[in-house]
């Protein structure tokens, strides 16, 4: 089994790369979490590794940190998701988000990842309730009250990413309504 592989990125074709390693060039499907933090081709790097052997070939995934590997191994452990699905949920979510929306039951997250619809996104938070937290090093966000979710519900219902969300979250105070709490965030975004 292939663990780690060190060598010179030789090719950049996303979501797959070619790390040459003595001579030797790897293809490796990677998420694209990964590929973004990858130096430029001909540059050094250093990747973990998860080795495939299906009927049809071998495949290599690459990952740059451990909690990337073990969410991707965790999710490959549901039965109907595949590597592909697999990366996918690991493109459009970091293992953070990801651990925080299977802690939260959130399956309006995971719907967000292409080729993820709704029953499969509440497979995965069933499945991988308990899992991920504990075991990935990832540490949860704070503990999230009704009012302060649903705020951030409706602020992702009304077109804004998660990330301009949590920024905004982060300026409200915390014992803040619902209602006052939307119409606050709203004014603190239009400033951006």
């Amino acid at each position: 089994m292939i663990g780690r592989l060190t060598g010179l990125i030789a090719e950049k074709n996303p979501p797959q790369i070619v790390l040459d390693v003595n001579g030797i060039g790897y293809e490796l499907d990677v998420p694209m979490s990964t590929f973004y933090n990858l130096p430029a081709v001909g540059e050094r790097a250093m990747l973990l590794c998860h080795f495939a052997v299906r009927e049809d070939g071998h495949y290599l995934y690459g990952f740059l940190s451990e909690a990337e590997r073990f969410a991707f191994r965790q999710l490959l452990k549901i039965s109907g998701i595949g590597a592909r699905t697999a990366l996918s949920v690991l493109s459009g979510l970091s293992v953070g988000d990801l651990a925080a929306a299977v802690a939260q039951q959130e399956v309006g997250r995971l719907i967000k990842v292409p080729g993820i619809g709704k029953k499969t996104a509440e497979r995965l938070l069933l499945e991988l309730k308990g899992k991920l937290a504990e075991t990935s090093g990832v540490a949860l966000p704070f503990t999230v009250d009704d009012a302060t979710q649903d705020i951030s519900n409706a602020l992702i219902a009304l077109g804004y990413n998660e990330k301009e969300a949590a920024a905004a979250m982060k300026q409200l105070p915390s014992d803040i309504g619902t209602s006052d709490g939307i119409r606050q965030a709203l004014k603190l975004l239009s400033k951006v």
